[in-house]
């Protein structure tokens, strides 16, 4: 397994004794405002079968628990790599709340003693600042980078340059849509107000709609006011969760090319808010909080299944 330092904190028999055995692995289940991923450190290629593990892991009544599976490793390009699996086991590009949950692992268990640094994820470069109280990052703004709004590159199979306020018809009704990609897809709807939307019917309908080729997130959005946003999110492969970072970002981005909001909001999700903005220089940025959960391991006959 290659190796690399970084802040120089971690050294070679350090990173070995994090490498997997598997009769047991040990994990980290952390949370941003309701969003939950089991969290792997320095892995690399030991492990066998990711996708797998991850719907192992995630399930709610015979594993951990969670929305889906992150590994963080060592990173060429980066301090850091992440890579997201949701809790159906596919690969996601990118996971704003588990961004978060990263950079507080990363120094929170001495890993690095930065507090700006670069996460490489499979959407590119993000840069993370963190914010520590007596040895503990509380909170971390990440640069989500550019929204994405060209359909071909969503992608949507729609033949028009951009997706805004668009007439979508779904069992019999009409909604507007607006798509935005923030290293994964977005389908955002601004409804009157988000309690009264059947988002366990509506949500897996819109994500497998072949509008979608790669399928989609969908975000129900309710405008409280110019700078308070409401949100309810139907995750691609994990389902309704109580967050979602990229969605928060993507629905502030859909709010202002509609008109309905000022280009800093608060956001508020089910499990607690994020504070977006969409910059001048057109990168969106995220600030909320991070917090381990519990630690643990799973062994036994768990871990055969791989």
């Amino acid at each position: 397994m290659r190796i690399r330092n970084f802040a120089g904190v971690l050294s070679e028999p350090e990173f070995r004794k994090s490498e997997i055995s598997m009769e047991k692995l040990k994990f980290t289940k952390m949370q941003g405002i309701g969003n939950d991923y089991v969290y792997l450190y320095g892995m690399g290629d030991a492990l066998g079968d990711i996708p797998q593990l991850a719907r192992i892991i995630s399930d709610r009544h015979f594993g951990v628990g969670s929305d889906g599976l992150i590994l963080i490793d060592p990173s060429d390009e980066a301090d850091f790599r992440m890579r997201m699996f949701n809790a159906d086991g596919s690969e996601s590009p990118m996971c704003g709340n588990g961004s978060r949950c990263v950079g507080k692992y990363v120094y929170d268990k001495g890993y690095t003693h930065k507090t700006e640094i670069k996460l490489e994820t499979a959407a590119g470069i993000k840069l993370l600042t963190l914010f520590p109280e007596k040895g503990e990052v509380k909170r971390v703004k990440v640069d989500m980078g550019e929204p994405e709004l060209r359909s071909d590159r969503i992608p949507v199979a729609f033949e028009g340059e951009q997706v805004v306020n668009l007439p979508f018809r779904l069992r019999e009704k009409i909604f507007y849509i607006t798509c935005v990609s923030m290293g994964n897809p977005h389908a955002v709807l601004f409804v009157p107000e988000v309690r009264e939307i059947e988002v366990k019917t509506l949500g897996p309908a819109l994500e497998l709609h072949p509008f979608f080729p790669r399928r989609t997130n969908i975000e129900f959005v309710e405008v409280i006011s110019p700078v308070e946003l409401k949100m309810r999110v139907w995750e691609r492969g994990s389902g309704e969760t109580f967050a979602c970072g990229t969605g928060a970002c993507a629905s502030l981005v859909a709010a202002v090319l509609n008109g309905k909001s000022e280009r800093k909001v608060t956001v508020h999700l089910l499990g607690g808010e994020l504070e977006i903005e969409w910059g001048k220089d057109n990168h969106v940025y995220m600030t909320g909080g991070a917090e381990i959960v519990f630690e643990g391991e799973i062994q036994g006959e768990k871990m055969k299944k791989i």
